[in-house]
Parts: C-alpha cells; structure tokens; sequence
C-alpha cells in the first residue's frame, strides 16, 4: 500500500510530466525562452530540482521504486535541452553568416605545400633503387658501439671513434649514428642472404656548420650480398644507377679506403655543368666525386655470422645534401634547413 509521501510524490511527478507536455524544450521559440525552460525545470529550484530533492523523504523501497523515474525524466529533459539548443545555435549562425559574408563568393586561395627539396632527391634516389630490386631499410638514430663501429670493422684506435668526430649521449657507450651503415649490420643479423637493401636517413657528426659541412645531414646507403658477387657488378649497377639519376652513367672509380669495404673506391661521375671540359665546380678536373664504395669486408661478413667464404657483396654510400646541392645548384648547404619559405618555393615537384 502505498504511504502518504510516495503518493504525494507520484502526483508531483505526473504534474511534471503534463508541465513538460506543455513547455516542451524542443517547441522554444529562440535561446531565452529554451534558458526560461532549463532553469524553471532544472535551476536550483526548479520543478525536477524539487521533484528530486524530494526522494529523500521516502523510504529506501520508494526510493528504489521512483528514483530511476526521475532520473529517466532528468535524463530526457537534458537531452532535448541540449538538442535544441545545439539547433537554436546553428540557426543563429548562419543568419550572422548570411547578414555579414555573401556566401556565394568563392573561398581565398590556399598555398599548395610541397615538398622539400632534400625529400624530392631522396625519393627520386629511392625510387630507382626499388626498380633495381633494392628494399627499404631503416635503423634508429641512436646507436651503439657494436653496430656504429666494431661490426664495421672500424677499430678502437680510428679517428672517427674520437670526440671531435662523433657525438656520444650521456649514457655511454650509446651514440648518434654517424652514417647509416649500421643499418646493414642490424640488416644482416636479423635477415640472411641474398640480401639487397637501400638504407636512407639522417646521420650526425660533430662538425663545424659552414656552406659545405653540418652537424646534421642525409645519407643513402646501398648493400647486395649474394654469392659471386664482384666488382663489376658493384660498377654496372652503380652506372645504371647514375644514368637514370643523372642522365649520364659515365664513372670513374678510384682506388680509395674503407674500413667496411676491400677494396674499396671513391665514384666520380663526368661533371654535369660542363661534360667534362672542366669548370669551377669540378675544379676543372671534368669529374664530381658522389659516391664511396666497395666490396663488403670480409671481416664484416664474420660480424654477422656470414660465412665470406660462400658470400660475398658490395656496399656504396652517398650525400644526400651534396647531390642536392650539384643538382638545384645551390651553394650553401645551410639554405637546405633554414625553412625559408622564398628558397623552397623555387624548386618543383618534379625536380629529377
């Protein structure tokens, strides 16, 4: 039988419930009349407030038995609330828009991004590596010894190992890669051959920043390991590789040192602004030096359990920056990351 006060309760609630028949939030002619409904029904004193502020009274059964009633009707009355005002302001809006702006009118123009020119190189390098059956490989920034130096047979006594070569954190013996070597020896651990891969990336030295030198710069590494491989293959790919780069696949290897290749040869191709007469650029020598490379060391081969007996490979490197710099023409390699909008905007996307 129901006592006294829920029955009091229960003809408030149906009183609310015919009250918000009649002031349905959704029929509120503009935002003043919707807040006139919000704080008559929901205000600190309004009719729900009250309804609800009333179930304090009742028994613990009652309680149980209406409270979800009121806050069904809580819940409701929020939400057309809400609803209508989200529509009341959207109309509002766009009578502003529609008074203030004619929008008819066609939006401003917007500049198209680009990108930048170091990535158009890089791309275009990558680009024909793929189509010569070389896959992406990538390593992180942060290396250690291990993979930076000894796997690359570079011993503890090599100048590059010292401080005012390489940049060491703080957590010896982790250091900024130098070049992006490493990423074959992390390659060649976790994949056995035949093995052909591209690796690009940022590298870091402790250099003096000037027009040809930074603290930070781009290489492209390339590594084939299969059996048989010689110098010749090493040479023919990386004249295809010129000709489709530079247009030209004319090259000339000489005699140089690497600690990760033996024998090792610096690549020059014939000089792009003269063809070899000789000019400024080429220091009238006819030929631009892109390229280190050679055949994988032997030693480096053991690093990662290949045995150079059954393997062998070549590996070659080259400046992202560098071939940037001979190809757009550009002297000062610091333009490159100064993000100068007047600089950048010079060269197209179709820059190869």
């Amino acid at each position: 039988m129901a006592t006294p006060k829920r029955s009091s309760w229960e003809r408030a609630c149906e009183e609310l419930e015919a009250r918000l028949s009649r002031e349905d939030p959704a029929q509120a002619a503009d935002l003043a009349a919707l807040d006139r409904v919000r704080v008559g029904l929901l205000g600190r004193k309004g009719a729900l407030t009250e309804l609800l502020k009333a179930l304090k009274d009742l028994s613990l059964e009652d309680r149980r038995a209406l409270g979800p009633r009121a806050q069904g009707l809580k819940t409701l009355l929020e939400g057309k609330i809400a609803e209508r005002q989200n529509a009341l302001e959207r109309t509002a809006d766009e009578r502003k828009l529609s008074a203030e702006l004619d929008l008819t009118l066609p939006g401003l123009p917007q500049p198209r991004g680009r990108r930048h020119p170091l990535t158009q190189i890089l791309d275009e390098m990558t680009r024909i590596l793929s189509l010569m059956g070389f896959s992406w490989a990538e390593g992180p920034h942060v290396e250690d010894d291990r993979h930076n130096f000894s796997a690359l047979n570079i011993p503890e006594h090599h100048p590059a190992r010292d401080l005012h070569d390489t940049l060491y954190l703080a957590d010896a013996p982790l250091l900024l890669r130098t070049h992006t070597s490493p990423v074959q020896i992390r390659s060649m651990e976790a994949r056995r051959p035949p093995l052909r891969i591209m690796c690009p990336g940022r590298v870091f030295r402790h250099e003096a920043v000037d027009a040809t030198h930074s603290a930070v710069f781009h290489q492209l590494e390339g590594l084939y390991v299969e059996r048989g491989v010689t110098f010749a293959d090493l040479k023919a790919t990386l004249a295809a590789f010129m000709e489709q780069l530079l247009g030209s696949s004319e090259i000339r290897l000489r005699p140089s040192f690497f600690p990760f290749t033996e024998p090792s040869a610096e690549v020059d191709v014939r000089c792009l602004f003269c063809s070899g007469r000789g000019c400024p650029v080429c220091k009238q020598s006819g030929w631009l030096e892109l390229l280190g490379a050679g055949l994988v060391h032997p030693n480096v081969l053991k690093a990662v359990d290949i045995d150079p007996e059954r393997w062998s490979g070549f590996a070659f490197g080259i400046g992202v920056e560098r071939l940037a710099m001979l190809k757009l023409g550009v002297k000062d390699i610091r333009q490159f990351y100064e993000n100068d909008v007047r600089f950048l905007r010079q060269f197209d996307e179709n820059i190869a």
